[in-house]
């Protein structure tokens, strides 16, 4: 059966007299690395800090600031516009005309610039080969058109994955703080659907990467995509009593615009590694983000990703998610809107739960992104209800859309109320028990991913861990180069040993005695997951291999 569903794309030729280049400038060093990590609330906010801590992540010198007097310098030069900056990369994007940007690199008062990458890969073919280059890309086409809740319209899209179940336990999402990377929120400062949101002071405010503003509830003139960040969010955050409730009401949220509408460009890939940086620095948990990107055309076609680019490394915005990830961040972000043209970035990472749609019976969508061979990990990685759920509009209408920009957020919500509920598990262990609780998760496929998650099974899952913690007496060494060894006590003799690399792929399975050994020494270096149990009575434990 087809299902009805819209997609609006507007395209806005590239018409210039002289031909602009965007190209990335990375620096060969930064100011005051290691008093900014002795002193790291001069870097970032006191949650980071406590963030960070509680998942024994390391503050380096990524968190470190980029040099300001640099970017002054390269903004004063001629011909050369600064469009974004990254602390990650320690690089800058910019746009120009090729003169300019190649004039930079033989200019002796720049001599603090390491290296430069265009966004037209052929360019950076024709370089020097010490060059390092990447590509660039193109959204997903925007979609159109204690609790004891009375969910009203939400209720299936909700059941579908058993959030609501965790709000009856009184998991809504509260202490859990989510950036929402996306179009525009228009009306978000002034609508009743979100007065519940303001009133507890949890919308927390944001940033316009785009037009460099705090202003980022009033555009004009009024379009859907301006609308787009605004249905998006009350798909989480929206509360209407007895008629609405979102899928985390209760959590905190920044609002980050990075979709320029006016063009499609490279440069938003650097507007969303700047707001995602952003968010780490202000303690976000949660990113969530319904745009994509893989193709240019018409525009930019010499810009664009081939679906081989697509393998959780090349695309600029894809290689920021996987940093996002080491820092501690948990990214939820649509699959996209592709059919069997397949996902694009950063949705191909292995660091990324991309969430595919399916309709209100939990049947795939034909036009959710599917995943292939090229991606590392499983992708899509789970489904939610991306067939006509329901959302509100900016004029505070309940509607119904269709789009994994919808399916994304609903997951990402409900994904914070199950953080909330296990505030100690790691963005990993997170990801782990959504993909385990899913319902196809012994035989995924390239539609539905590992199906759809059961999130309260998920908590459940971890609750049972207490039952056996007193018979799992001993795992060690951790860390080991080799031999592993494991003591049990005598209520898991039929127990079986499962050994997951951090994609959830499962490398090693074995029965298990009272005392056993394993030989890991062909295992390459890493972090690894050890899953001891039986049937759901299971506890995880995270390994460190020398």
């Amino acid at each position: 059966m087809k299902w009805p569903y819209c997609f609006f794309t507007i395209y806005i030729l590239a018409i210039s007299v002289f031909a602009q280049e965007d190209a990335w400038v990375y620096f060969v060093d930064k100011e005051n690395i290691a008093a900014s990590i002795a002193n790291p609330i001069s870097i970032l906010t006191q949650k980071a800090i406590d963030r960070k801590a509680k998942h024994n992540i390391g503050i380096d010198s990524r968190d470190v600031p980029v040099n300001e007097t640099y970017i002054r310098e390269i903004k004063a030069v001629a011909g050369i516009t600064v469009k974004a900056k990254s602390k990650w990369f320690n690089a800058i994007h910019i746009r120009g005309e090729r003169t300019a940007i190649e004039n930079l690199l033989t200019n002796s008062a720049l001599n603090f610039i390491d290296y430069i990458v265009y966004a037209d890969r052929s360019l950076n073919l024709k370089r020097h080969s010490n060059y390092k280059y990447e590509t660039a890309a193109h959204k997903f086409k925007l979609e159109n058109s204690l609790v004891n809740f009375s969910y009203g319209t939400t209720q299936n899209q909700l059941e579908m994955i058993s959030v609501n179940k965790l709000h009856l336990d009184d998991f809504t999402g509260a202490g859990v703080t989510i950036a929402v990377l996306d179009a525009s929120f228009t009306n978000v400062n002034i609508m009743r659907s979100f007065e519940r949101l303001r009133d507890s002071e949890k919308l927390l405010g944001g940033y316009d990467f785009v037009d460099r503003t705090d202003n980022i509830y009033n555009y004009s003139p009024i379009t859907f995509r301006i609308s787009h960040g605004t249905q998006v969010l009350s798909t989480m955050a929206g509360f209407i009593e007895n008629r609405y409730v979102g899928s985390a009401p209760d959590a905190s949220y920044y609002l980050f615009r990075t979709e320029d509408d006016e063009d499609e460009n490279p440069v938003e890939e650097s507007y969303w590694v700047e707001a995602v940086e952003r968010a780490d620095s202000l303690g976000v948990d949660i990113i969530n983000t319904s745009l994509g990107y893989k193709s240019y055309a018409p525009n930019y076609p010499h810009y664009s990703y081939t679906s081989s680019d697509m393998d959780g490394k090349t695309a600029f915005i894809t290689k920021g998610a996987n940093i996002a990830f080491e820092k501690g961040l948990l990214l939820v972000t649509s699959a996209g809107n592709s059919g069997n043209s397949g996902v694009g970035a950063p949705a191909d990472s292995p660091s990324v739960l991309s969430i595919g749609a399916v309709n209100s019976n939990g049947e795939y969508a034909a036009f959710s992104s599917v995943g292939s061979v090229i991606q590392p990990s499983q992708k899509p990685d789970v489904m939610a209800r991306g067939v006509q759920p329901y959302l509100i509009d900016l004029n505070d209408n309940i509607v119904q859309n269709n789009g994994t920009s919808f399916s994304g957020p609903i997951m990402a919500g409900g994904i914070a109320c199950l953080m909330q509920a296990l505030p100690n598990k790691t963005n990993i262990e997170i990801m782990n028990l959504v993909r385990e609780s899913a319902s196809q998760y012994g035989m995924p496929d390239y539609q539905l991913g590992y199906g759809i998650p059961n999130l309260y099974q998920a908590l459940e899952t971890v609750l049972a861990v207490n039952a056996i913690e007193k018979d799992v007496l001993r795992l060690y060494p951790n860390p080991f180069t080799s031999e592993l060894f494991l003591d049990l006590g005598p209520n898991l003799k039929k127990a079986t040993f499962e050994m997951y690399d951090l994609f959830g792929k499962l490398i090693f399975k074995s029965g298990l005695d009272n005392q056993v050994s394993f030989n890991f020494a062909h295992l390459s270096q890493g972090v690894y997951l050890v899953k001891i149990g039986e049937k759901e009575r299971f506890k995880t434990i995270k390994l460190i291999k020398k």
